[in-house]
């Protein structure tokens, strides 16, 4: 679909694959466009039910593209650039389905705030994760000081902007950063069995937990639960609902339709 990503549908999932192995698939804004598109393409696609978002077989992502990087001069060229990365952080949290980032080798600073957008988070053993901005003398700009500090919590993530330094996917899975580590060759196929799990429970109750908690997290609490009384009563009128539980009382498998 594109010469930055490519595209593979294989429903329930489809697998997105960033395709700039030659600069370690770093982030530009044409992958930007590409992404965006595909999102937007997918999110309508009835049979699609998941997104896996990986890398090459050596690196997930090792941030923003430094070549372009190196052509923003003024502060309102900065602020474009930021914006672009943040409208598809914000496309990515957005979506309708579940997106699970399947990550092989580097995954740094941009490309680490890329995955932090994704809703679950599969390591390979050989993975290595970390903010290098400091090394470069700036800050992360793209979600790494927000949604790291609101996933492994203050003390990890400080200490990760601060040195710069990188963490092994073992540590990654002990703090909390991604759910589940496996061999390099079970990334994409332990993401896409995700998928075909989510795949079989309600679509919109997939989606309303997504915003529950994506949405409630920025919210004090009694909000939050508001929040929630608010989307549960919303499903109870759908036809899923009325299916799940008359397949339950009936001890059969639900046939689910989005609806």
């Amino acid at each position: 679909m594109s010469d930055v990503l490519t595209l593979e549908r294989a429903p329930p999932a489809a697998v997105l694959t960033f395709n700039r192995p030659d600069k370690q698939n770093a982030l530009n804004l044409a992958m930007f466009d590409a992404l965006d598109d595909a999102f937007d393409a997918l999110d309508r696609e009835g049979d699609i039910r998941g997104v896996v978002l990986t890398g090459t077989p050596n690196v997930f992502s090792t941030g923003g593209d430094l070549k372009q990087a190196l052509e923003i001069n003024t502060i309102l060229e900065t602020k474009f650039w930021l914006d672009r990365f943040a409208a598809t952080n914000a496309r990515i949290e957005a979506l309708t389905k579940p997106v699970v980032a399947a990550i092989h080798g580097w995954c740094l600073t941009g490309g680490l705030e890329l995955a932090l957008c994704c809703d679950i988070r599969i390591a390979a053993t050989t993975a290595q994760f970390g903010v290098t901005s400091s090394r470069i003398g700036t800050v992360a700009g793209a979600g790494a000081t927000q949604r790291l500090a609101r996933l492994i919590g203050p003390e990890w993530t400080k200490q990760m902007l601060f040195s710069g330094d990188f963490i092994d996917a073992q540590t990654a899975l002990r703090i909390g950063l991604v759910s589940e580590v496996v061999e390099p060759d079970a990334v994409v196929p332990a993401a896409t069995a995700r998928i075909a799990a989510y795949a079989q429970r309600a679509p919109l109750s997939v989606y309303y937990a997504k915003l529950a908690v994506n949405n409630g997290l920025q919210m004090d609490l009694q909000s939050a639960l508001a929040y929630e009384r608010q989307l549960t009563t919303g499903l109870f009128a759908t036809a899923d609902r009325k299916e799940g539980m008359a397949a339950f009382l009936g001890k059969r498998k639900p046939h689910f339709k989005g609806e």
